[in-house]
């Protein structure tokens, strides 16, 4: 596996102990985050917008928020992970139990330039009582 799949699994550890600051500090200062269309949550640019549009927002309406990959596939500089999201919406108690697909981009300097991330947004929008 490469040093970034390896450094990849460790960002997911990383986020589900809890620790953003590591996940965010693996970011390139221009990352571009992109959100499917109909997701609740709109893409980004930089770690920061990512951090109070993204994570702040999903960590506190989705209780119990868990991302868990099962399988990372190495391509060198973009690497895949397949997985599953799962919480329970904070304000209505449905819960979130929806797979995913990461597409993570590595810059030369292992720093990660680009996120685009596939799921069911109709699930999320559930979850979140957007629907």
């Amino acid at each position: 596996m490469s040093a970034n799949a390896e450094e990849l699994r460790k960002l997911y550890d990383a986020f589900g102990a809890g620790d953003v600051a590591t996940v965010l500090g693996a970011m390139d200062d221009k990352i571009d985050w992109q959100e499917p269309t109909g997701f609740p949550f709109e893409s980004q640019i930089g770690p920061q917008a990512v951090a109070e549009n993204i994570f702040g927002p999903i960590t506190t309406q989705i209780e119990g928020f868990s991302v868990t990959p099962s399988e990372i596939i190495d391509g060198g500089d973009v690497v895949a992970a397949i997985g599953t999201y799962r919480g329970m919406g904070a304000a209505n108690g449905v819960p979130l139990d929806a797979e995913f697909v990461h597409v993570w981009r590595f810059g030369t300097d292992r720093k990660i330039t680009g996120f685009r991330t596939y799921t069911d947004t109709y699930l999320w929008r559930q979850a979140l009582g957007a629907d």
